[in-house]
């Protein structure tokens, strides 16, 4: 019993996955904050909550604010500027909450391409939370000491209009995440138009990756260690409560005639 009690007092933070790059984090405290919410008929995503929202870049699967009921202070890494999009430097505290901007680019020929985008940097409860946005190239020596430590790393793998499987295996090795790394921004079943994460998977060995196709949740205890980063393959469904199977009556044998 007292183990069970002491298991309800560690304090941990819960990251949900609802597909593409949208994800929710609550911390120790319960505040909420949304990254990157989206409307993608293929992942259908509820309408969340938001204490914060932070958005990496204002394209259409980034930047639905829409959805959520509470959106909080929103906060934009890109914004527009006339015909072209300026990189907007924040770095607030909500509260216990800081979140700061990195801008990036959408390609790897410095947004000819696609533009700008933005990384997420949150620090809560003792971590420090990463956002990669849609980030479409390796990152500097220069970028990669700007966010310094890392403790869960959210990365875009999909390839085509980010960071394919290969290139995202190396950012992960110039950030070094101290617990976990996950994975977004990729092909499912129904959503073709970028690739899956297979690539990406192919780059680790198979007893650092964690699947967990059954829930979109990930529950980290605040004062967690690690000898080395797991890669968890989040589920992007929300998990759908299952009805107890109905009991088939039983067959009755048919009489045997004499």
């Amino acid at each position: 019993q007292s183990s069970a009690i002491a298991q309800d007092d560690v304090k941990k933070v819960k990251l949900r996955w609802y597909g593409q790059s949208m994800f929710q984090l609550d911390t120790a405290s319960g505040k909420q904050i949304v990254f990157d919410p989206q409307m993608m008929a293929v992942f259908a995503p509820p309408r969340l909550n938001a204490d914060i929202t932070l958005i990496s870049h204002p394209h259409n699967d980034h930047n639905q604010v829409e959805i959520l009921k509470e959106k909080g202070r929103v906060f934009e890494g890109v914004k527009p500027k006339g015909k072209t999009t300026e990189w907007v430097a924040i770095d607030e505290k909500v509260g216990t909450i800081r979140v700061r901007t990195l801008g990036t680019y959408h390609d790897a020929v410095n947004g000819m391409q696609r533009g700008k985008s933005s990384i997420w940097m949150v620090e809560t409860d003792g971590l420090k939370i990463v956002h990669l946005g849609d980030l479409g190239h390796e990152l500097t020596e220069e970028q990669a000491k700007v966010i310094g430590k890392v403790d869960v790393l959210m990365i875009p793998v999909g390839g085509i209009y980010t960071l394919n499987g290969e290139q995202a295996k190396k950012v992960v090795e110039q950030l070094k995440p101290r617990l976990f790394v996950l994975p977004m921004h990729y092909g499912v079943p129904g959503f073709d138009d970028i690739l899956g994460p297979d690539e990406f998977l192919g780059e680790f060995e198979k007893k650092s990756i964690r699947k967990t196709p059954d829930t979109n949740e990930l529950v980290i205890p605040v004062d967690m260690t690690a000898d080395a980063p797991t890669v968890v393959m989040l589920g992007w469904k929300v998990p759908e409560k299952k009805e107890p199977p109905k009991k088939e009556p039983e067959k009755k044998e048919p009489e045997k005639k004499p």
